[in-house]
């Protein structure tokens, strides 16, 4: 079974104690919970009209990022993490036209420049840890644990508190599921929460596009060749027409 993070913004205190954890872990420079997600900030706390609600990658099941990928630097784990190869990257950021919740993140003021984002703390699970922002939570506003035992959680959580919960656990079934689930409020849902509108996976609706790029791509190269070729008969056709006339001319 895969892992996962349940977020329930009910509880969440605002501390910002997920995004300081977060920093120690990765090592990171940025300050403390800014408004938005950089470079040096995996996760972070965003305050609408009184809730709260983290923002970081959802490690989909099907992630857009790595099927857009034409290096393959981002995969995922069957255990439940997006991961990214540095020395794989071209620097395309092809992943962050395919994210769907603009997660990737680019150090533009590096002159080595990865793409980065929430890793979902694959070394310490590796070691059979919890991530960083589930230990330092100190309301267990997120939970670290298995996928499916989280999903029960999520839904008996909506069910004991109808009236504050909007009625969907986010990342079950949008755009084929992630390993990050969400419950939240109207107000949240409405005007923070970014998530897709259809169960299918995003990769699924490109799949048929991605084959035939290596047809197109043969198509174009044989069209670009004929043209070179072309034009290269046509200027040495030229050039001996050329060298007749002169010596037409000549003999006369």
């Amino acid at each position: 079974m895969s892992k996962g993070i349940l977020f329930d913004s009910r509880l969440c205190i605002g501390c910002g104690n997920c995004s300081e954890a977060c920093r120690e872990a990765h090592h990171l420079s940025g300050k403390l919970n800014p408004t938005d997600l950089d470079a040096d900030n995996f996760t972070v706390v965003k305050r609408v009209d009184g809730y709260k609600v983290r923002d970081f990658c959802r490690h989909c099941l099907k992630p857009a990022c790595a099927s857009s990928c034409p290096v393959g630097a981002l995969k995922k784990t069957a255990e439940g993490p997006v991961v990214y190869d540095a020395n794989k990257c071209i620097g395309c950021r092809y992943c962050f036209v395919a994210c769907p919740y603009r997660i990737p993140r680019y150090q533009w003021n590096s002159t080595r420049p990865q793409v980065r984002k929430c890793d979902f703390c694959v070394e310490k699970q590796k070691q059979g840890e919890a991530t960083a922002c589930a230990d330092a939570c100190p309301a267990e506003a997120t939970v670290f644990g298995e996928r499916e035992e989280l999903l029960k959680e999520a839904h008996a959580r909506l069910e004991a508190e109808p009236q504050w919960y909007f009625p969907k656990v986010f990342g079950e079934t949008e755009g084929g599921g992630s390993s990050i689930l969400i419950i939240t409020s109207p107000v949240i849902v409405k005007k923070a929460l970014i998530y897709p509108t259809i169960k299918t996976p995003l990769p699924d609706l490109t799949a048929a596009a991605h084959n035939q790029v290596p047809f197109v791509g043969f198509g174009v190269g044989t069209m670009l060749c004929g043209i070179w070729w072309l034009s290269k008969r046509r200027n040495e056709v030229a050039a001996l027409e050329a060298l007749l006339r002169k010596k037409e001319f000549d003999g006369k």
